[in-house]
């Protein structure tokens, strides 16, 4: 196994020597006529693991266990007692923070700062800030103009929200542990019941929390895991009858593809998808810090991340001086193992996917930019490539306009200071994720933020994400919102009460 010369606790090395099924109904249950999946290191390519990806038949048991849970004893169950699962699995995941970050880096690849920041800080916190939401979840009543039927009469007329029903849940394999947060969290909070579909790269530590969750004493059906390729076991969830919500986070088309498949029964469907941020940078910025800003809004896990700032807009001005130092911070970036403390770049997440982003880099080149850093695959092992910058890029390029989704780094110059230039110069993209606005004039950033189309627009700092602060994207960057508030309400129903007094 690959991990056998990397120190392990005795959790990570007790879970991977484990079988690694499906629960549907709260047991770990054998595929019933699914495939084995091999799973692998990304950083030495070795497998580590295989697991139980599932069949059309399974999809069909696990939203049957969801679907009588819906109405069984979850549906009893106290808002404040939904709030307390949600706790305890947060408090669980807590204690076994060590493992979970270690199956994090196994088998995604990741930084272990990157498992630490993500599944074992921001994906608990997450669990518990919905978990507060399980108790303020409000209706409202109406003051009508005249009661129905009866004009010299009086009414009443309120509303309650109530769960949406069965969520068919799809995550991606780039940063599992916090992904499988953000679905369980508003789902169960307004008292859903929900099949997740993981990804078949990287279901272990999906798994482990699946089981963090049985421990914590969710009711049998109310959280039902498995893995799968998408063509198959995501494919039947997404066109599932009995399933009332697909909320998907993945790739823009697959993203188009859900929204065909939901219509057979109309489901409600909310979708994170891909982006291609802007970083615009005006002239009287703080170079030394927005430097230190646009190296992680684009290499942050190896750049396979939606929100990553990609194309990276310099004013004439600084554009000399902010190469320079860009280039000098993003060559001293050490390449390497996520169990390397000085790593900050992770491998890709397969040898496919290496070769996609070096596919971008050699098109880069052919189109006329230049690769001022890196542009080379790294490494006698595993799936790494050196974080790359191309200068002197131009708006056609493939480089520019597509999700690399790797380390890569597009640059572009403009000579304006006119901010409607500027904002259509970012807006030049089918996607509208995210983006950054690095000026120390105050009038500037809240004008040029207004004018960005984009779900989350930073000023100073880039993709600065909180459980309180909703995320989502415009454009073909999906549709509805989550963390805060808002990200409630897609799990959500409104049904009105009309009472004759």
């Amino acid at each position: 196994m690959a991990a056998a010369s990397i120190h392990l606790n005795a959790g990570t090395k007790r879970f991977l020597d484990e079988p690694h099924r499906l629960l549907i109904n709260n047991e770990w249950v054998a595929t019933d006529g699914g495939d084995t999946i091999a799973v692998n290191d990304p950083a030495t390519g070795l497998q580590i693991a295989e697991h139980e990806g599932a069949s059309e038949a399974d999809v069909d048991r696990a939203v049957a266990a969801a679907r009588a849970a819906l109405t069984g004893p979850w549906s009893k169950l106290s808002p404040a007692d939904r709030g307390k699962l949600l706790w305890k699995l947060a408090d669980l995941m807590d204690q076994n923070a060590a493992t979970i970050c270690e199956l994090e880096v196994l088998n995604n690849g990741m930084p272990m700062i990157a498992a630490q920041l993500g599944s074992t800080v921001f994906a608990p916190d997450y669990l518990r800030y919905c978990a507060g939401w399980a108790t303020k979840i409000l209706g409202d009543t109406i003051p009508t103009s005249r009661p129905p039927m009866d004009p010299d009469g009086e009414s009443l007329v309120y509303t309650l929200k109530e769960p949406i029903g069965v969520v068919g849940a799809i995550i991606p394999w780039n940063h599992p542990g916090s992904m499988m947060a953000l679905k369980l969290g508003p789902a169960l909070a307004t008292g859903c019941t929900l099949v997740l579909k993981v990804a078949e790269l990287t279901p272990l530590t999906n798994f482990f929390m699946a089981r963090l969750a049985v421990e914590a004493g969710f009711p049998p059906g109310v959280i039902n895991v498995i893995s799968g390729y998408g063509e198959r076991a995501g494919a039947a969830l997404a066109n599932h009858p009995d399933v009332d919500k697909i909320a998907f986070t993945g790739s823009t088309a697959v993203g188009k593809e859900i929204i065909k498949a939901s219509a057979g029964n109309l489901k409600r469907v909310s979708l994170e998808l891909g982006g291609k941020s802007p970083v615009v940078v005006m002239p009287d910025a703080n170079i030394d810090k927005a430097v230190a800003g646009a190296i992680p809004a684009a290499f942050f896990l190896s750049g396979q991340n939606c929100m990553a700032g990609t194309r990276l807009f310099l004013h004439a001005r600084i554009h000399d001086e902010f190469i320079d130092k860009l280039s000098a911070g993003v060559g001293m970036l050490k390449v390497g193992s996520g169990f390397d403390p000085e790593a900050f770049i992770g491998p890709l997440i397969s040898e496919r996917q290496r070769q996609r982003v070096l596919g971008y880099i050699d098109a880069a080149r052919a189109e006329g930019a230049d690769i001022i850093v890196g542009g080379q695959a790294t490494g006698e092992r595993g799936y790494f490539v050196q974080p790359t910058v191309a200068a002197n890029t131009t708006r056609d390029m493939q480089v520019v306009r597509e999700e690399v989704f790797g380390p890569v780094l597009s640059v572009r110059r403009f000579e304006t200071e006119d901010l409607d230039a500027i904002a259509a110069e970012a807006n030049d993209t089918i996607y509208g994720l995210s983006g950054s606005v690095w000026t120390q004039n105050i009038s500037t950033a809240h004008r040029l933020v207004k004018r960005i189309d984009a779900g989350q627009v930073s000023i100073n700092c880039h993709a600065a994400i909180d459980p309180a602060t909703p995320f989502g994207g415009n454009k073909q960057s999906g549709w509805g919102r989550e963390f805060g508030k808002e990200g409630l309400q897609p799990y959500l129903k409104t049904k009105a009460v009309s009472i004759m007094l």
